[in-house]
């Protein structure tokens, strides 16, 4: 399976889901983290509500005929849609790396 079968490209026409304050933080920060525990130690919020703005984000995504299933198509979308770019990401997993070094 080709990268276009999986994450057909986006088209200037393609609608770009419009996310809360608190779905975009929530998706920046999975992108960066190990798992959805993670992101919830670091927003002082449930595992359980990080799984639900995620799924609240893929359903947006869905509707906007652009899905996203997996972590990577996720990253794809917001980074396309300006939520995050390449830059942040690395710069966030720099801290995030080096404190599990010690």
């Amino acid at each position: 399976m080709t990268a276009p079968e999986v994450l057909p490209a986006r088209t200037m026409c393609s609608p770009v889901p419009t996310l809360t304050a608190r779905e975009e933080q929530v998706l920046t920060t999975w992108l960066v983290c190990d798992s959805k525990q993670d992101v919830a130690q670091h927003l002082f919020i449930t595992t359980a509500t990080v799984h639900t703005h995620l799924t609240r984000i893929r359903d947006k995504y869905h509707q906007a005929q652009r899905p996203a299933s997996s972590k990577v198509a996720l990253l794809v979308r917001a980074i396309e849609d300006g939520y995050c770019t390449l830059h942040d990401i690395a710069r966030a997993i720099g801290p995030l790396n080096s404190a599990h070094a010690g």
